[in-house]
């Protein structure tokens, strides 16, 4: 599975993106160990809390799981996924917070961790745990049989269109998918070898190159969103630098936008509102049926779960039934029943814990297979409209090019050219040339 982490503050942030059900259909609060409270929010302040009495300002230790999205990962394999985490950056014994999240019919896991050591109020160093997280991962693939990226077999052969999270959001913004727009720039870097040819390349598909607000260089979508160059493309300023230039004679990103806006015409913007309004006519009623469905599986699931807690209440209630009492109960503590009575009690107690276990397991691979069919339908639907914006943007840059194109350019008709001759202008030279071309 793909492991990512960072260390980083701001725990109500985190407490509040980890506990949000808008993005996410169903989100679960597995564990919290270590803290006082027993909600994530309220956690994770009491960890900034702590923090405040040393200088560390990224308190947390935050990593997200995510196995393959064609498998069906047990939770056993998360445990111990996030156990060897624990070990390998020495965070055994911290407090810690672990979350499932389903989104699009895929199950992936977040674990956060303090990093302050409350008994000598310093902070747990962590050195090179990407390399280890790494590491690690190509464990987790081969142990389980899964087809391991070959980005994680050779780190040379990683994908280069990974993004961040605020990257996301914006590409969001933008209406394109983070990966298709980084993919669109690195191809435009790529045929490229001059600032003239990447400046061509970047109209073509619809960009503006500008100056940013660092003497950067920046993409500018066609809707006004601004993308660094060196990111996107996955190089350094120095080399951008030199490939391009200094972006001195660019347009600043207010002029590039103000560019933009002028040469977006009204029929642009109204084919472009259409295709919005028939996406949303489309994405809707399944966007509906999603909200429907992950509403009934939230009620199936606290169902089973109040099922199993009046269950486990009535076996418990059982077993502690079989100690005898009283004068008995000493008798049994002597002969040694009360000990086999316990040991008989804690073995129906495990095997009780997995056959729940088993249970919600079974229940979530089910409720996620109907997830994924119509995760399916949602994904033809976007995918569709995507196709539709994508025509709309090179019809665009085909009616810019018609309308940068100079009159002078176009071939004279028969009577301009006979009018030119009245007046006793003479012919082009390459008129005369495809005069004598067709004579012959």
């Amino acid at each position: 599975m793909i492991l990512k982490a960072s260390q980083r503050g701001g725990g109500k942030q985190l407490g509040v993106h980890l506990t949000r059900t808008d993005d996410n259909d169903h989100v679960e609060l597995y564990e919290i160990k270590g803290f006082l409270s027993d909600d994530i929010v309220s956690a994770l302040k009491e960890a900034h809390a702590v923090s405040k009495g040393t200088r560390c300002k990224q308190f947390l230790f935050s990593v997200s799981l995510n196995p393959p999205p064609q498998e069906q990962v047990p939770i056993e394999t998360f445990e111990n996924a996030i156990a060897r985490i624990e070990e390998k950056n020495g965070l055994t014994g911290q407090p810690r917070i672990i979350v499932f999240h389903e989104k699009e019919g895929r199950r992936h896991a977040h674990a956060v961790w303090s990093r302050i050591d409350a008994e000598t109020m310093t902070a747990k160093n962590l050195p090179f745990f990407k390399v280890k997280l790494r590491d690690l991962s190509r464990e987790l693939y081969i142990e389980n049989g899964w087809k391991m990226p070959r980005g994680l077999m050779n780190s040379r052969e990683a994908d280069p269109r990974n993004f961040t999270l605020a990257e996301w959001h914006q590409a969001k913004r933008a209406g394109y998918d983070a990966r298709d727009l980084k993919s669109i720039l690195q191809e435009c870097w790529a045929v490229s070898d001059s600032k003239a040819a990447f400046v061509q390349a970047l109209k073509s598909r619809g960009f503006t190159l500008a100056k940013g607000d660092r003497r950067a260089h920046v993409a500018l979508t066609p809707e006004g969103e601004v993308f660094s160059v060196a990111r996107a493309t996955g190089k350094k300023t120095k080399e951008v630098r030199e490939r391009l230039g200094a972006p001195d004679d660019l347009p600043g990103i207010e002029d590039a936008r103000a560019r933009l806006a002028r040469e977006l015409g009204e029929r642009y913007l109204r084919l472009r509102r259409e295709a919005a309004q028939e996406k949303q006519r489309d994405l809707t009623p399944l966007e509906a049926e999603r909200r429907a469905m992950a509403q009934s599986q939230r009620i199936e699931r606290s169902r089973l779960k109040q099922r199993q807690r009046e269950r486990w209440t009535l076996e418990t209630r059982a077993r502690a039934e079989r100690f005898d009492k009283g004068v008995k109960g000493i008798w049994s503590a002597i002969t040694g029943r009360h000990a086999e009575i316990r040991r008989r009690n804690e073995r129906e107690a495990y095997a009780a814990l997995a056959r729940d276990r088993a249970q919600r397991q079974a229940l979530t691979q089910a409720q996620m297979k109907d997830r994924q069919a119509l995760q399916t339908r949602i994904k033809t639907a976007r995918e569709r409209h995507a196709a539709l914006l994508k025509d709309l943007r090179t019809d665009q840059q085909q009616v810019r090019k018609m309308e940068r194109s100079e009159p002078s350019q176009a071939r004279p008709t028969v009577e301009q050219r006979i009018e030119r001759m009245r007046k006793g202008e003479r012919p082009e030279k390459r008129e005369r040339s495809r005069d004598k071309d067709r004579e012959r």
